[in-house]
C-alpha cells in the first residue's frame, strides 16, 4: 500500500509563494517519479509538475513554467513544489502523484494524495 501525504496549502496574497510538500510512505519500489496535479472548482483536474526519482528530469505545464519548481527530497521519498508569484487563477486543491516515470505521473498516476488546498487572493 502506497500513501502520499500532502501539506503546506494555505491562503496566500496574489504574488506571494508557497512550497508544498509531499511524502510517500509504504510499498517502496526501486524508483519511481512523483509529481503535482491541480483541480479548480468546476474544472478538470490539470497535470502541474513531475521529477523523476533522481530529479534531473522534470516536466511543466506551460502555465506554471517559470514560476512554479518541481524537486525531490535528499531521502527522495519527498516530494516538493515550489511556488512563486502565485496569482489568483492558481487557486486549486493540489494533489500529489506518484507513478514508474515522469511519462506515466503526468499521464496516467498510479498513486495520489488526498490534496492540499492552495487559495490566491487579488
Amino acid at each position: 500500500q502506497v500513501q502520499l501525504a500532502e501539506s503546506g496549502g494555505g491562503l496566500v496574497q496574489a504574488g506571494g509563494s508557497l512550497r508544498l510538500s509531499c511524502a510517500h510512505s509504504g510499498r517502496t519500489f526501486s524508483s519511481y517519479a512523483m509529481g503535482w496535479f491541480r483541480q479548480a472548482p468546476g474544472k478538470e483536474r490539470e497535470f502541474v509538475a513531475a521529477v523523476s526519482w533522481s530529479g534531473s528530469v522534470t516536466d511543466y505545464a506551460d502555465s506554471v513554467k517559470g514560476r512554479f519548481t518541481v524537486s525531490r527530497g535528499n531521502a527522495k521519498n519527498t516530494v516538493y513544489l515550489q511556488m512563486n508569484s502565485l496569482n489568483p487563477s492558481d487557486t486549486a486543491v493540489y494533489f500529489c502523484a506518484g507513478g514508474d516515470n515522469v511519462v506515466q505521473v503526468k499521464t496516467r498516476p498510479r498513486y495520489w494524495g488526498q490534496g492540499t488546498q492552495v487559495t490566491v487572493s487579488s
